[in-house]
C-alpha cells in the first residue's frame, strides 16, 4: 500500500506540473493574464476553455497511466510526461491553427468578458485534440 501511495503521490505531481504548463501556454496564447480575466473580470470563455483544457489534459494524463502502468513505474511515469506535454503543444498547435482560419483574434475572443461562441469551439477543439492525443498512446 505505500508503494501505491508513493505512486499517488509522484503522478499526482506530474499531472499537477502537467497543468500548470498547460494553464502557462494558455496564458501566453490570450491577451493579459489568463487568471485575472476569469476570476477578476469574470469572463466565462476565459473559463470554458482552461476548463476545456484541463478536462482534455487530464484525459491524457489518465491514459497515459492506465495503458503503461503494467510496465512499471518508470515507463508509465515517463509515458505521462511525454503525452502530457505533447497534450500542450498540439492543443497549442490546434489554438494557433484555429485562430489562423476564423475571423478576427481568438485569444481576444477567449478573454471578451461578455460570451462568444469561439469559446464554445475552442473548448471543443482542445477536447478533441486530448481525444486524439489519448487514442494514440499505446503501451
Amino acid at each position: 500500500m505505500l508503494a501505491s501511495i508513493g505512486y499517488a503521490v509522484a503522478y499526482t505531481g506530474v499531472g499537477i506540473a502537467l497543468l500548470t504548463l498547460g494553464f502557462l501556454v494558455l496564458d501566453l496564447l490570450t491577451p493579459g493574464h489568463l487568471g485575472r480575466q476569469i476570476h477578476e473580470e469574470r469572463s466565462v470563455n476565459a473559463g470554458v476553455v482552461l476548463a476545456a483544457g484541463f478536462l482534455g489534459q487530464g484525459l491524457v494524463i489518465f491514459a497515459a497511466i492506465w495503458t503503461n502502468a503494467t510496465s512499471g513505474f518508470g515507463q508509465a511515469l515517463l509515458y505521462t510526461v511525454v503525452f502530457g506535454v505533447l497534450g500542450v503543444v498540439l492543443q497549442a498547435v490546434a489554438f494557433l491553427v484555429l485562430d489562423l482560419i476564423t475571423p478576427g483574434r481568438l485569444g481576444s475572443h477567449v478573454t471578451e468578458v461578455a460570451f462568444h461562441p469561439a469559446s464554445l469551439v475552442l473548448a471543443a477543439v482542445q477536447l478533441a485534440v486530448a481525444a486524439i492525443v489519448v487514442a494514440s498512446i499505446w503501451p
